[in-house]
């Protein structure tokens, strides 16, 4: 065993987080490589020694070293889960999508009723599709505590899909406890980094690991997180049958997007809150920082004539006693803007240089989307924006610039 691997067993649990994932899968190491070996075998060989044979019934999941078939486990994924785990502070099991996850989630609890608010609109597709299978009813999330029964889930995106506005999560938990019900929380918005549900009471813990635990927009994942040793044992055995399990190519992707997951996601994060404050500032001039030259009046009212309003997390400021212990390092990446009406929000992506024009979001390429090219529920008149790593300033002058061409514009046509 290396040194790094012997430290990886001892110290793993006070190093803090940056650290950890880097090292807290060091005692998977099989090789001298430095960096983890792809694996491509669908199959293992079994011990050639009989002495040495553990039959399936005796094998155990936690240990991530003896594989079988890829469709209980393998070697990349099971690095990635080693790592998953740790920055969890939970048991974690990768799926080939967040869908795929939250099927998953919804199969091992079984509800016969949810809640769920506004947010992604493919949650509400799996719902859906359970719906279909059990009649399992739907609820809305801020419905009576009395409609909820023991075995029930709230189901929690926060911060939420796509506005970027926060809920409290310590709040829902109450609620959902007080009934015997479960807080599942989608996570997605708020990784590690910036979020822990569980600390606030949550039961299960779901991301689209898509996101920003893949944070390159080049790998499709999903991952629940839980507590409890038996869940977690249910859940990967239930994981087999549903057919579900990550490719290795992928488990790959996400061990190497792992190692930059803090440096990704508080910087994003930042860059996020400075575009938020400095927008929020324009549009309401008497909040705006003195010193910035682009917070002029003429920048503002540029932008007042084509932006109807902005959301983010940040902006909660009725809300900061209970934000700013759940989300200490940051608000999260995306935040959305509402336009003064749907033919502005579909021209706006056009006129920005640093900004792709495309769905998701997560990686380190700053994206916009006109939300209603992928989600027929949403106001068209909505911009969700995802903020990636460049430097802030350039991307607020390429958003100035855009206003600027859309009021010019209009200016020409009047």
């Amino acid at each position: 065993m290396s040194p790094s691997a012997k430290a990886s067993n001892g110290l793993i649990s006070t190093l803090s987080p940056a650290t950890q994932a880097i090292h807290a899968d060091d005692h998977l190491n099989r090789a001298e490589d430095v960096a983890p070996a792809m694996h491509v075998s669908t199959t293992f060989r079994y011990a050639s020694k009989p002495e040495d044979l553990v039959p399936a019934k005796d094998l155990d999941i936690d240990t991530f070293d003896k594989h079988i078939y890829s469709r209980h486990t393998a070697p990349n994924t099971t690095r990635l889960e080693a790592l998953l785990s740790t920055l969890l502070h939970a048991h974690a099991l990768t799926y080939t999508s967040g869908l795929a996850a939250l099927h998953a989630a919804l199969v091992f609890l079984n509800p016969a009723r949810i809640a769920i608010g506004d947010g992604y609109h493919g949650s509400h597709g799996v719902i859906g599709l359970h719906q279909k299978i059990s009649g399992m009813q739907k609820l809305d999330l801020n419905c009576a505590a009395e409609e909820l029964h023991e075995g029930d889930v709230i189901l929690l995106e926060t911060p939420l899909n796509p506005t970027g506005e926060a809920y409290e999560i310590a709040k829902y938990a109450e609620k959902a406890h007080s009934r015997g019900a479960y807080l599942l929380v989608d996570a997605t918005f708020g990784p590690p980094g910036l979020q822990d549900p569980f600390a606030h009471g949550a039961d299960v813990v779901m991301h689209s690991g898509t996101k920003y635990l893949g944070g390159h927009s080049d790998m499709l994942c999903g991952v629940l997180a839980v507590k409890r040793k038996d869940w977690y044992r249910k859940l990967a055995y239930e994981r087999t049958y549903l057919g579900s399990v990550l490719g290795s190519l992928e488990g790959w992707l996400g061990v190497r997007s792992l190692r930059t997951l803090e440096l990704r996601v508080q910087r994003q994060s930042q860059n996020a809150e400075k575009l938020v404050t400095w927008l929020d500032g324009l549009l309401r001039p008497e909040k705006a920082t003195n010193g910035d030259a682009s917070q002029s009046s003429g920048n503002s009212e540029v932008v007042r004539a084509v932006v109807e309003n902005i959301a983010h997390a940040s902006l909660q400021h009725e809300d900061k006693s209970w934000l700013q212990k759940q989300m200490p390092n940051g608000y999260g990446p995306v935040f959305a803007i509402w336009m003064k009406n749907e033919s502005l929000a579909r021209a706006f992506p056009s006129k920005l240089q640093l900004f792709h024009h495309a769905t998701s979001l997560g990686g380190v390429e700053s994206l916009i989307e006109w939300r209603t090219m992928s989600d027929t529920t949403v106001d068209t008149r909505l911009l969700r924006v995802s903020v990636g790593v460049e430097s802030w300033e350039d991307l607020r002058d390429d958003i100035l610039a855009a206003f600027k061409a859309l009021d010019s514009e209009q200016h020409s046509k009047s």
